[in-house]
């Protein structure tokens, strides 16, 4: 029992691993077609019909380019900082439920890779430990800009991370448990979505899962406009291939934990089936994601700590005791 135990764990974080790999690469071609369409341009259109091959062209490019580290930078520390970020961000997935179970050729599948009773924390507390990619690798590279960038990295992230972890204070406290597997079926058997009685704890985690994801238009860690790259000025190859695809499967954990907090989960919604529909939401919540980067410019660093100590900090805050009020009384 055991070693089948052990065997499949295996073979869930293998299927992960590689699903979401795939993934990171595809979503980079549909976001350069979306954001195209958007901004009324081709965008990716000679590699393949439709530039269907540009995935495949960017993955040959980012394997056979030279592989250069800067003379005057802290090796082993450079050469690491592309791990974490890639590792921390599948390491998260492991806590994640990600279809209601099936029948497999007589075998009962539960598609998540370990059922922890505090999943939410270990997400929250696994992507966390992302930041220090970016910030060693800032630290690391001799380069003012990747210094800059890393700088903006712990503020950003730290400061995030609270928002984050408050705005989901409120429905852990309704659900009282911190398994997502829990939370997921709390929004059954006669209750609504969690959205429905926590709609300001959805729209602080969202705008959370914004600057935590870096993405626009809170993606100060490698503003383009103003520090070059960011954090990743001297990486080339695949270690700059490792920070994004690290960058786009902590998106897809944040669009799974928003499906499985507020939306529903993996229950069956109306006619569609569980399975089918926490992949609706999903593609739903990644192409708000792109949607915004393609409709909103950045911020400056100094709006970006305002709106989160000043505005969403003690809207969390204040959407935690209410939801305490309400429950006592």
């Amino acid at each position: 029992m055991e070693t089948g135990f052990i065997i499949e764990t295996i073979v869930k974080a293998a299927v992960v691993l590689a699903v979401f790999s795939a993934l990171a690469g595809f979503t980079t071609y549909i976001e350069r077609k979306i954001l195209a369409f958007m901004q009324r341009r081709w965008g990716p259109m000679h590699v393949g019909p439709h530039g269907v091959l540009q995935l495949a062209a960017d993955g040959i490019k980012l394997f056979t380019k030279e592989d250069f580290i800067p003379q005057n930078a802290a090796k082993p520390i450079f050469m690491i900082a592309p791990i974490i970020t890639a590792a921390t961000a599948f390491i998260a997935m492991t806590a994640v439920p990600f279809f209601p179970e099936f029948e497999l050729f007589g075998y009962t599948v539960r598609p998540i890779i370990s059922d922890v009773n505090v999943g939410v924390l270990f997400v929250l507390g696994v992507a966390s430990v992302g930041l220090y990619g970016p910030l060693l690798a800032g630290m690391s590279s001799a380069n003012k800009w990747s210094l800059l960038g890393g700088a903006r990295t712990a503020i950003q992230l730290l400061s995030y991370e609270v928002v984050s972890g408050l705005a989901l204070l409120a429905p852990l406290m309704m659900v009282g448990s911190l398994s997502l597997i829990d939370i997921n079926n709390y929004q059954t058997d006669g209750n609504y979505w969690l959205v429905v009685y926590q709609p300001l704890a959805f729209v602080l985690f969202v705008m959370a899962g914004f600057a935590e994801t870096n993405r626009t238009p809170f993606d100060l860690l490698e503003h383009e406009a103003e520090i070059v790259a960011g954090y990743a000025t001297e990486y080339s190859g695949m270690r700059w291939g490792m920070f994004f695809i690290g960058e786009y499967a902590n998106l897809f954990t944040v669009c799974f934990l928003i499906s499985l907090i507020f939306l529903g989960g993996f229950n069956d919604m109306w006619f569609i089936p569980g399975g089918l529909a926490i992949v609706l939401k999903v593609m739903m919540l990644i192409f708000f994601f792109l949607w915004t980067r393609a409709s909103w410019p950045h911020i400056r660093p100094d709006q970006l700590m305002w709106l989160c100590w000043k505005i969403l900090m003690p809207l969390s805050v204040i959407n935690v005791l209410i939801t305490g009020f309400v429950m006592m009384f």
